[in-house]
């Protein structure tokens, strides 16, 4: 039988198209004139590679003040909301895998839409909201809006563990002399928690990566890391600072990704051996 090369090359096309970009981002962070965005000068010499941009972000360099606190700004929130969202999210999967009701058809409707609403149709209802309430918009307006478009997608995540959770396991504790918050925290939380861990760096990506939702409820020094590189990259001349801090993101999210496959591949091994 021929080998066929046909899904080497669109598999080839494919992680070339997602990757390359990302080799670039790492790239940028490393040049050495923010002006020209080159690594050539005017002869057309190569001029090599810089790490200052680093020691920029980490000398915390006035010249990247602002860019600093965007980017705190969006870790707090994204942590606030994650926390939350992992909260709601697992105490509504739970009512939605417990009880089957036509009242629970619309909670799972409602949990379902924002997945598939436009994003700057949820952004103008919350703002129409905010100023209907009359708030001011700022670091709450955002905290409550990720938090709104979060807990879906941890819901979803968790109620996709919970298909194969066997409700016997809880009976069997009851059984056994265990009360229903023990059953929980000792027995359901530790099976779900690969699900919410799951869940959760989800959330925390969409909302430290979320520019039209914030954009309509944030308001006059509230500008989040993706809403202040969006307005600064057409005109500063320390955008690769934005590649390089960009870059620490990335091997952060490695890491967390790291960690909660190692997580998950403890609790396999533990399910296992309890079998």
């Amino acid at each position: 039988m021929k080998r066929s090369y046909v899904s080497a090359v669109i598999l080839a096309i494919v992680l070339v198209f997602l990757y390359v970009p990302i080799l670039f981002v790492i790239a940028y962070g490393f040049i050495p004139n923010g002006i020209s965005m080159s690594f050539f000068n005017a002869e057309g010499e190569f001029i090599g590679f810089t790490g200052k941009w680093y020691a920029m972000i980490f000398s915390g360099d006035r010249r990247l003040e602002a860019l600093l606190e965007s980017f705190w700004l969006s870790l707090t929130i994204a942590g606030i909301a994650t926390v939350v969202s992992c909260v709601l999210g697992t105490t509504a999967a739970l009512a939605l895998h417990k009880w089957k009701s036509k009242l629970q058809a619309i909670h799972h409707a409602l949990v379902y839409t924002p997945l598939i609403m436009p994003d700057i149709l949820i952004g103008i209802s919350l703002l129409m909201l905010f100023v209907a309430c009359c708030v001011d918009c700022g670091f709450w307006t955002i905290l409550i809006a990720h938090i709104t478009f979060c807990v879906s997608y941890v819901v979803m995540t968790i109620l996709a563990r919970l298909q194969d959770f066997d409700d016997r396991i809880i009976e069997a504790a009851y059984d056994l002399g265990a009360g229903p918050w023990y059953a929980f925290f000792h027995v359901q939380l530790p099976i779900l928690m690969p699900g919410i861990i799951a869940g959760g760096l989800l959330a925390f990506t969409l909302s430290i990566d979320d520019v039209v939702i914030t954009t309509f409820v944030n308001g006059a020094g509230t500008n989040t890391f993706p809403t202040y590189v969006s307005s600064m990259t057409k005109h500063s001349r320390n955008l690769p600072a934005v590649f390089a801090l960009s870059t620490l993101m990335l091997l952060f999210t490695c890491v967390l990704m790291g960690l909660s496959k190692l997580i998950v591949r403890k609790d396999n091994i533990k399910t296992k051996g309890k079998q």
